[in-house]
């Protein structure tokens, strides 16, 4: 009796546990890109369920038997003491759970059978639908068919397609068309969940000054030379950052800032672009990249803000969400960062990997770029036509979204980088121990040094001459004996020798370094050669290929006058020399003077860890490129006179520039403020940025759509025999001996470089803080 209710329940149990398995192994696909919807097995399911029926129906007929065989006299004769009759209670309680089991398979069977009568119905309704899709013809859609003939042809060319499901079938190349790129509508018979509203994202972080770099440390990482260095000078500078961090915070007075996301790619230390710097920093390369790099992380971290660094290819498509393929296929999700910052070669890597993402998410990055980047070579198209076309250029970003080391123009950004600053005590020191005969040549790779012996015999006449060449094993010969050479020092003694020298010397290159603002911060005269005639990409293959003119015509050839124009135009004299070193009695006496003449250490306040700090800052708060800037309001009716808004400048008092008038009634929501605008108009041989100065202010790109109007022509006395709209980087202008009036028609070549001399700019101006010409007076 009892191995019968055991081999019963045992065939149970193994029959459901069959007819379980024969639904799991031919479950429906679950991948969201599939639309092939098979029921296999639809026969072998019900034979199961007909035998399952079957053996629940014999066992229920030998449970029977038992039952009568334990209700007969002679079963229970003389075993009544050994098995009373409440010991079988439970083989009935089981035969009535095993009936209901029965009965329960039978409604299951009868399911099931329409079940899978409906399944394979709409098998094939979906197998036809996925043979038989077709490309919609709807004219929001216009690049639709176009792309399903490029994914026909080409959709093995990255494994990519293949990973967000496309299979090779139309109606595959019309799912991702439609539902991981935007080309196609939505397919009607997709399942497609409605979308419920989202509820509003919870209150962003708030950004809090830091009080320790430790952390950041240990992002930057290891097993570079290069990263070693930048975490050396960041722990070098660490307590001038906490102070100026608690400056900056006393000055804010508590104001809220969302705490942003931030990415740091540094391209050029990537394997894949040659880390051609790593190597070079024993051996006296050029640092001012990593310099300015390791002063960015430090700001980006001490104002609070969440930080992640890459210095390898690997890295970067991990934290993009990069899929797996070639480059071609947009993001697996949202990018997670607010604001990326990166080089030229970190934004060619960025762009090769994201696919249609760039295109999307390009407004977010900062690129560092040490020359700078200007509107007519950032513009792809007008590059191309105008043959400003460079190894660098045509990114199509707002020209803001480059951030040079120095305030080149200002159709960029000006990032800079931060020197040592000293306190009273240190500068009282350095200038009771300066040796008015020493100098020190700028420079630590020999190849400066070589076709300059006239210059060091001069300068040997009156000074000692200390150098500072990287050798392994034999002195370079481009160094005269003269010349004290004490090899590559590291920062700090480097720092000891400038702060006993009186003059610290360069011979026209590295350009625009930070060496010479650290030497006048330590109390050096600089002098340096004056360019004669500019050096450019047409007389010099440094120069080559970078994507600015920097003051040119509209030629737009990349001039550089001296070897630090930042040096000769925002310092000067007495703490910068600028001569003609072709000129040996020029030379000669230059040296003399400044033999003679006392300057105490200066550092302008933009290059101070408090500038540097307030100036980013000011460009994470307020810098957003990607939401559309507010335009004036156009009127609701317009009077047949009427051909534009009414402009919202006006005359000055004085009556020689436009100002934002106070009865415009409205103000947009721009940065800088509308209140500092001043618009002039410039010399035929100006540019803008040139124009701006003469006035005491900055050129500010960023105003130039609130004057890019022929009304403002009028405001200005000029009347205008016509109007047209081009693409010209020079343009709004006027050409004043025919009277022709020009408005820019592309908004990404609004510059302020460049003249022509046939035309007249308009230009706007804004003022600016003192020692931050980055940042107008209510910037902050």
């Amino acid at each position: 009796r009892i191995f019968v209710l055991g081999i019963g329940f045992f065939t149970l149990c193994f029959l459901m546990t069959s007819l379980g398995g024969q639904f799991s192994a031919k479950r429906l696909g679950d991948s969201p890109f599939t639309i092939r919807t098979e029921v296999m097995g639809a026969l072998e399911s019900r034979g199961v369920l007909r035998r399952m029926s079957d053996m629940l129906e014999m066992l229920m007929k030998r449970m029977d038997i038992l039952a009568r065989l334990e209700n007969s006299t002679d079963f229970h004769k003389g075993d009544e003491a050994r098995f009373p009759l409440d010991r079988f209670q439970p083989a009935a309680g089981l035969m009535e759970r095993i009936q209901a089991i029965a009965q329960n398979v039978s409604d299951i069977a009868v399911k099931v059978d329409q079940i899978l009568r409906n399944s394979l119905l709409n098998g094939k309704v979906m197998e036809g639908r996925r043979d038989q899709c077709e490309v919609p013809r709807d004219p929001k859609y216009p690049d639709c068919a176009g792309k399903v003939e490029w994914m026909r042809a080409r959709w093995t060319s990255d494994p990519c397609y293949a990973f967000f499901g496309v299979d090779g079938t139309e109606c595959s190349f019309l799912i991702y068309l439609s539902e991981v790129e935007w080309f196609c509508p939505p397919l009607p018979w997709r399942n497609r969940t409605v979308a419920v509203p989202s509820p509003p994202p919870p209150p962003r972080a708030q950004a809090a000054f830091r009080r320790d770099l430790a952390r950041l440390l240990e992002l930057i990482g290891t097993g570079k030379e290069s990263l070693s260095f930048m975490k050396k000078r960041i722990r070098h500078l660490a307590q001038q950052w906490l102070r100026a961090a608690r400056r900056l915070e006393q000055k804010l007075a508590g104001r809220q800032r969302d705490q942003k996301h931030i990415l740091i790619h540094i391209g050029f230390l990537t394997e894949e672009s040659g880390d051609v710097f790593s190597p070079r920093v024993l051996k006296g390369g050029p640092l001012g990249e990593m310099v300015q790099w390791a002063d960015i992380l430090a700001a980006l971290f001490m104002l609070g803000h969440s930080l992640r660094v890459t210095v390898s290819l690997k890295e970067l498509q991990s934290h993009l969400g990069v899929p797996p393929g070639r480059g071609n296929c947009p993001l697996t999700s949202p990018l997670p960062f607010d604001l990326i910052y990166t080089d030229y070669h970190g934004l060619q890597q960025m762009k090769q990997h994201m696919g249609l993402s760039f295109k999307k998410y390009r407004c977010r990055v900062r690129v560092i770029d040490t020359f700078g980047t200007e509107p007519a070579y950032n513009h792809e198209e007008y590059a191309t036509l105008r043959g400003y076309r460079t190894n660098w250029g045509y990114w199509n970003l707002q020209p803001t979204q480059f951030m040079t080391m120095f305030p080149h123009t200002p159709d960029n950004s000006f990032m800079g980088f931060v020197s040592e600053e000293l306190n009273q005590t240190e500068r009282q020191r350095i200038k009771a121990n300066k040796v008015s005969s020493m100098a020190v040549v700028y420079g630590k790779e020999a190849s400066i040094w070589k076709g300059k012996e006239k210059f060091l015999a001069i300068l040997n006449k009156y000074m000692e001459i200390h150098g500072t060449v990287y050798y392994e094993t034999q002195r370079p010969p481009e160094v005269p004996a003269f010349v004290k050479n004490h090899g590559l020092l590291p920062q700090h003694e480097f720092q000891q020798l400038l702060r006993k020298a009186k003059l610290f010397i360069g011979f026209g290159f590295p350009y625009e370094g930070p060496a010479p603002l650290e030497a006048i911060a330590n109390g050096c005269v600089f002098l340096q050669a004056r360019f004669k005639p500019p050096h450019s990409s047409l007389n010099h293959e440094f120069f080559r290929g970078k994507p600015t003119s920097r003051e040119a015509t509209g030629t737009a050839v990349f001039q550089v006058s001296s070897q630090h124009p930042y040096a000769e135009d925002f310092i000067g004299k007495p703490h910068v020399w600028t001569v003609d070193y072709n000129n040996s009695e020029e030379f000669e006496a230059a040296i003399k003077t400044i033999m003679r003449t006392q300057v105490d250490p200066y550092l302008p306040y933009e290059y101070t860890c408090e500038g540097m700090l307030e100036r980013i800052h000011a460009y994470i708060q307020h810098q957003d490129f990607c939401t559309t800037s507010s335009l004036p309001p156009s009127p609701k009716t317009k009077s047949p006179a009427m051909q534009s808004p009414p402009s919202p400048l006006a005359l000055s008092p004085n009556s020689t520039h436009l100002v934002w008038s106070p009865s415009a009634g409205w103000a947009p929501q721009a940065w800088p403020p509308v209140a500092s605008l001043q618009v002039w108009l410039s010399e035929p041989q100006h540019t803008c940025t040139e124009t701006c100065r003469r006035h005491g202010r900055v050129c500010e790109p960023t105003f130039f759509r609130f004057l890019n109007k022929e009304e403002v022509f009028l405001q200005l006395g000029i009347a205008c025999d016509s109007t047209e709209a081009e693409m010209n980087h020079l343009y709004p202008a006027v050409a004043e001996n025919v009277r022709e009036c020009y408005l820019q028609k592309e908004p990404l070549l609004f510059s302020c470089a460049g003249y022509n001399p046939k035309y007249r700019r308009l230009c706007p101006c804004r003022d600016f803080r003192q020692g931050q010409v980055a940042l107008c007076r209510d910037c902050l």
